[in-house]
């Protein structure tokens, strides 16, 4: 199998993958701020980073990986400017930030569901680790930080290239940091930020820096040493972070740690998803989410697939057209998988496991039973051991996805190979890529649009009907049945043995 390569964003180069720790991968996710709902844009990066999690897998590695849940601290401004984002809800909301946190949790988890994204090892809470916070504060306090009447301050000055992911050591760079009276630099962040004299918090520690909470940026090297250690693996997250909130986590790690490493071997970025209507902003009100995709009749699948075809450090835009496309890519894949799994059915072949679609959340990932190439009977047929390694290449070459769901499409459509090593193969590449084509279902991907204004099952009392009227050749009554499911945003699909599906409006 060809050796994997990552784009390591810290040495803007190519890199070959060797782990820290022999047979294992120790992955960091940064997660959500839970204050809202998430966008589609959002969501792109757990996509991508349940990718590499999956390909690290695919490549045999014992993966553990860390999603955080950021529930305090993360300011409404990344660059260490403004008001905590979730008290600024809470107040909004009028309600206990404790439940605000709790709903939108919930909220991402199930969009974490949706897109069949593998359940992480440990999803860690930012406010479950605040003594520990506390602790890593004081153990760096003395060389690396100085108090001010706002809080604890990060002097950036102390440790070797700050600034190097980013690329950004300039004072123009340095400018999207909060300006603040009494720092040092204008790069220097916040450690640990105290409650202002006279207000009360929601969410508030006593510290040695007095009652506050912690900065953002320290949260995410406390919680990623506690359950990886340092240095770990891989630590991932969307380009937006590689500016500030990396830089800062790893001049935290490199005072920590008394040396120069990050922390992280790797640092991977997904860029950006473009949406060029302006919906991608919460700060609209109403904005791009999962669930408004599957409101409007897409699966959510057909998103991730729309996701895999680009690669992850390519920006990729947003339109409903080319949602609509990867749906129906995704639509002709199931079809044929259906169909060459009937086809083994007729063969009297043993039965097929499928791919599971993933775990309940707060339950740590296991690896379940799949049917793989190790459980079929005789050698493998050249073309699908051809297939297989082109796809091998494609996602060991830093996670080329686009070229890698062309070399299933390739396999998929092999004509006269042996049914059993055929799926067999199918399920291992769709293993990575996530699609659920061995357990999804047609009718699975008929989604009722929330705007529809008929029932399923009166759709099937009217095709019922226009089939009785066109056994009667009463045709005028055929068509007319016909013209108002059209009307009313249904296809109807004669000698389709799915019968109908819903027109989406885009």
């Amino acid at each position: 199998m060809s050796e994997l390569k990552l784009f390591n964003s810290l040495t803007r180069q190519l890199e070959t993958f060797t782990p820290v720790h022999d047979g294992e991968a120790r992955v960091y996710t940064c997660g959500p701020t839970v204050y809202n709902y998430p966008h589609i844009g959002n969501m792109r990066a757990y996509v991508f980073a349940d990718t590499l999690g999956r390909v690290l897998s695919y490549k045999g590695y014992k993966l553990t990986h860390v999603i955080n849940i950021t529930d305090v601290g993360h300011l409404t401004d990344d660059a260490d400017a403004g008001e905590d984002k979730m008290e600024k809800m809470a107040a909004e909301k009028a309600q206990s930030i404790w439940d605000i946190a709790r709903h939108y949790t919930q909220a991402y988890w199930d969009d974490i569901k949706a897109l069949n994204i593998r359940q992480p090892a440990h999803w860690s809470i930012a406010t479950e680790y605040v003594p520990a916070m506390i602790a890593y504060a004081t153990s760096i306090a003395d060389k690396h930080c100085y108090e001010l009447e706002s809080g604890l301050y990060f002097d950036t000055s102390t440790v070797a290239n700050y600034g190097a992911l980013a690329r950004a050591k300039t004072e123009d760079g340095e400018g999207r940091i909060e300006e603040v009276e009494g720092k040092r630099h204008a790069a220097d962040f916040a450690i640990w930020r105290k409650t202002p004299a006279g207000e009360t918090r929601q969410m508030e520690w006593d510290s040695p820096w007095g009652k506050g909470a912690p900065g953002w940026h320290l949260e995410c090297s406390v919680m990623s040493e506690a359950l990886l250690g340092l240095p770990f693996d891989i630590h991932t997250g969307g380009i937006d972070h590689r500016e500030i909130h990396h830089p800062n986590e790893i001049a935290q790690n490199q005072a920590r740690c008394g040396g120069d490493h990050s922390g992280a071997q790797f640092w991977m970025h997904n860029n950006f998803l473009i949406e060029r209507s302006g919906k991608m902003s919460k700060s609209s009100g109403e904005f791009l989410r999962v669930q408004l995709l599957i409101d409007k009749g897409f699966h959510p699948l057909a998103y991730r697939l729309m996701c895999l075809q680009a690669h992850y450090r390519s920006e990729l835009e947003f339109s409903w057209e080319g949602l609509q496309a990867a749906f129906v890519r995704l639509k002709r894949m199931v079809m044929a998988v259906a169909n060459l799994k009937a086809r083994h059915a007729e063969l009297g072949s043993p039965s097929v496991t499928d791919v599971p679609a993933s775990i309940v959340p707060n339950e740590p990932a296991v690896e379940a039973d799949k049917w793989t190439l190790k459980q079929v009977q005789g050698d493998v047929a050249p073309v699908i051991s051809a297939a297989l390694n082109d796809f091998a290449a494609a996602v060991s070459d830093d996670l080329n996805t686009a070229v890698a769901i062309t070399s299933l499409e390739t396999l998929i459509g092999l004509k006269k190979v042996d049914a059993a090593q055929h799926l067999a193969a199918i399920a291992e590449m769709d293993a990575v890529l996530g699609l659920n084509l061995q357990s999804l279902s047609r009718t699975d991907l008929r989604i009722r649009p929330k705007a529809a204004v008929i029932t399923e099952a009166e759709i099937e009392t009217a095709l019922t009907a226009r089939k009785d009227a066109r056994a009667e050749k009463d045709f005028a009554k055929s068509d007319a049945i016909r013209d108002d499911l059209i009307a009313k945003g249904v296809e109807v699909m004669d000698g389709d043995p799915l019968g109908w599906d819903w027109k989406l409006d885009i």
